[in-house]
């Protein structure tokens, strides 16, 4: 039986893993070289064609692993969130104590982005647009998101912090939009090594601790189920 000129090589065996190897390299690549693009010639003026130059592939073939420049910065939050939480893996295995454990995951948010702060507020003008794909809270960012929540559900399931059982399930994404607050703050800190965001976690953290300690209090829980109350609310209206 012959093969169609149109249809791919038969695969042999054993030359799968190879190939998806250098698949994977390739994706990184043109990943990495995107985003030293982005960094050095900002987001808006970087193309995808520019991209595949400077990354040495062919146009189609960056555009076989990335269909636009939104692709790109999708496939970077997934990258990013997968370093994150490798990042703060040995605290959260180590470590039971839930301020110790918040505060450790948000430095190693901060560590993880540094090397992006360059162009993080160019980057930014477009991400905050609320129609855009690279917005944090945009469905196509659903993915990230979900697993940026996952880490903050890390922090309090794995912790020693006795919570009320609503603000338990709803404690990881409340802490999640206090980590997009510490990255708005990080992303227009011009000290040196963005040491007041260090300085702004530190000082936020026994907050949030606190506060977490006092939910425990009966008197405070009819506030908690308004909270917890209007989380839902806004999260099931469409």
């Amino acid at each position: 039986m012959t093969t169609a000129a149109s249809d791919p090589p038969p695969v042999q065996a054993g030359e799968g893993k190879p190939r998806r190897a250098r698949g994977e390299q390739t994706r990184e690549l043109i990943l990495q070289t995107a985003l030293r693009l982005f960094r050095e010639r900002g987001y808006a003026e970087t193309t995808m064609r520019a991209i595949a130059k400077e990354a040495g592939v062919a146009v189609g073939n960056a555009y076989y692993y990335f269909d636009s420049k939104e692709h790109l910065i999708q496939g970077f939050y997934d990258q990013n969130q997968a370093a994150h939480r490798a990042a703060v893996a040995p605290v959260l295995a180590a470590e039971r104590d839930f301020a110790a454990r918040l505060r450790a995951a948000l430095h190693a948010g901060i560590d993880v982005n540094a090397p992006y702060h360059a162009f993080a507020a160019t980057f930014f003008k477009t991400a905050a647009e609320p129609s855009s794909p690279l917005s944090p809270f945009s469905a196509e960012s659903s993915p990230a998101r979900e697993a940026a929540i996952g880490i903050f559900r890390d922090v309090v399931e794995g912790s020693s912090a006795k919570l009320d059982p609503e603000l338990r399930k709803e404690l990881p994404e409340l802490l999640w939009l206090g980590w997009m607050g510490v990255v708005l703050f990080w992303v227009y800190d011009s000290s040196p090594d963005q040491r007041r965001t260090r300085r702004l976690i530190d000082g936020v953290v026994p907050l949030v601790d606190r506060l977490v300690a006092l939910s425990r209090l009966r008197v405070l829980r009819p506030a908690l189920r308004q909270v917890t109350s209007l989380i839902a609310t806004l999260r099931n209206d469409t």
